[in-house]
């Protein structure tokens, strides 16, 4: 169990309990000593794990569902997918050769490494970027709003420099 989870489970043992006007001292007389304070503490504190059936023993001795004393699950974060770097091979053929030869040639050796022909277009991952920008010695923001500019690379990569 994770730290943090033993913690929120931990709390709302305690709220549960104060709801109650139990004390851990409370609790064990209560319980005619089945429950004891310093274990029931330790639950709360989160510093002890509490198993499934000794939590379903303790809800019914609170009297409430086992689901009233699990934390509120966590809200997954929204994770967006990372933007999709997208070389546009038909119009790298259109920017002239002595702005198009670096990256002309990096994009020939991604395609040799993959065997990667179909000639239209090449997806790149964030870390080719980075590496563009090293070859044309451009930190990899302006250099990305450049090949935008020469249709060679895809709007949405900005937001991959951002």
């Amino acid at each position: 169990m994770s730290n943090d989870y033993a913690k929120a489970l931990g709390a709302k043992l305690r709220q549960v309990r104060n709801q109650q006007g139990l004390s851990l001292q409370g609790v064990e007389a209560k319980s005619g000593g089945v429950w004891k304070a310093v274990v029931v503490g330790s639950y709360e504190r989160g510093d002890r794990a509490v198993t499934v059936q000794r939590l379903a023993e303790l809800a019914e001795f609170y009297g409430v569902p086992v689901t009233e004393l699990l934390p509120e699950p966590a809200s997954p974060a929204i994770i967006e997918p990372p933007p999709r770097l997208v070389i546009d091979l038909e119009r790298l053929g259109r920017v002239p050769a002595e702005k198009a030869g670096p990256l002309a040639r990096y994009v020939a050796a991604i395609q040799a490494q993959r065997g990667d022909y179909n000639g239209r277009v090449l997806s790149i991952r964030q870390d080719d970027l980075r590496t563009l920008a090293v070859i044309y010695d451009e930190a990899p923001g302006p250099l990305a709003e450049q090949l935008i500019e020469w249709g060679v690379l895809n709007p949405e990569a900005r937001r991959a420099v951002d």
